[in-house]
């Protein structure tokens, strides 16, 4: 049996679907979550600025048999690829730990659960290129008239 504790948190410093928080607020938002749910927060692991970037992501990976629990500030933080992201999330899944995005309040326990999670990117994704249509629209002069 493997003893496992706590839940690590994992935070960044670089823009997430054009959206950025200091890390200081990234922690009191995951520290927040872990308390409305009751679970042992551990400190949280941070990704380099660099754009797709996710070396330090791969660490917690190869600690998710010794955790309960992984606590993203925003389930954005994952990879745009679907496959990467899936292949990340199976991880962590597959080592019998649980996925968390606290600013979403949503969490996965099971491949099943991660659908839904997958169903919150696409929703977030759709929202990022309306948003660009509606950019390009009003830049026309044919809108404005």
């Amino acid at each position: 049996m493997i003893d496992r504790h706590g839940y690590r948190g994992y935070i960044g410093s670089r823009a997430y679907f054009g959206q950025r928080a200091p890390q200081h607020v990234q922690n009191l938002v995951i520290r927040d979550y872990c308390q409305r749910n009751g679970f042992t927060y551990l400190l949280s692991a941070t990704e380099y600025a660099m754009e797709d970037c996710f070396m330090i992501l791969e660490d917690v990976i190869n600690e998710a048999l010794k955790l309960e629990g992984v606590v993203f500030y925003t389930l954005n933080m994952l990879p745009r690829d679907k496959a990467r992201r899936y292949e990340i999330c199976s991880a962590f899944l597959d080592a019998g730990c649980t996925i968390h995005g606290a600013v979403e309040n949503a969490c996965a326990k099971s491949l099943e659960e991660y659908e839904n999670l997958e169903n919150l990117w696409s929703v977030r994704r759709l929202s990022e290129q309306a948003d660009t249509i509606i950019q390009q629209l009003a830049a026309t002069p044919e809108f404005l008239s």
